[in-house]
């Protein structure tokens, strides 16, 4: 699956018409505000401030593919649809003066135990993006992860097995967004078909 290069400059795109992208507001916390955005085809969106975020695609908008992501550096942004259908993105924008998140041990960091199946999409100083592909009956190994949101590229049906016993049935639809504090677990695919999602992990 093609993944994005990080983008440091605002999108330059033509002059913005009338109309306004749909928005719905997934998670707002002390640390993320994380937006669902629709636009219509051929949408043109005039540019507005954002704070530094990284955007997971969830459709073909014409410059961007299904499932690429891209981050972007704080700043004025305006947006457009080129194609003939409707597309949808999440917009994850990182909060400033963020409270420090409790302490938490990472010795187990799933790139260096499973880099086959997590692959870095981009990472700085505030935030690391992940994208984990989980072919089916595929079991990671027991692995930490910081705070993080996670967006899912596809239909998945996974189990968590959480440290202290317990296990999680996690069944998700593509587009579905969660929030999740620190956590070590491992994750198994008992789903039909490969799995994949993009978990954007904060510092």
């Amino acid at each position: 699956m093609k993944r994005i290069l990080s983008c440091v400059a605002p999108l330059i795109v033509a002059p913005a018409i009338a109309h306004a992208a749909t928005a719905h507001v997934e998670i707002d916390n002390a640390w993320v505000h994380v937006t669902r955005v629709n636009f219509a085809p051929h949408e043109k969106v005039a540019p507005r401030d954002f704070r530094e975020s990284v955007v997971v695609y969830l459709s073909d908008n014409g410059s961007h593919k299904d499932g690429e992501t891209g981050h972007f550096a704080a700043g004025s942004r305006a947006e457009e649809n080129t194609t003939d259908h409707a597309v949808e993105e999440i917009i994850v924008e990182l909060k400033s003066k963020a409270p420090p998140f409790p302490p938490h041990s990472y010795t187990r960091d799933p790139v260096k135990l499973d880099a086959e199946h997590h692959l870095v999409d981009f990472e700085n100083d505030r935030v690391r993006v992940l994208r984990t592909i989980l072919v089916p009956h595929l079991k990671s190994p027991l692995h930490d992860h910081p705070a993080y949101v996670v967006v899912y590229l596809t239909e998945l049906h996974t189990t968590m097995a959480i440290t202290g016993g317990k296990t999680v049935d996690n069944p998700r639809h593509k587009g579905d967004v969660a929030w999740r504090d620190a956590m070590q677990h491992a994750t198994e695919n008992i789903g039909p078909q490969t799995a994949s999602e993009i978990q954007i992990e904060l510092k």
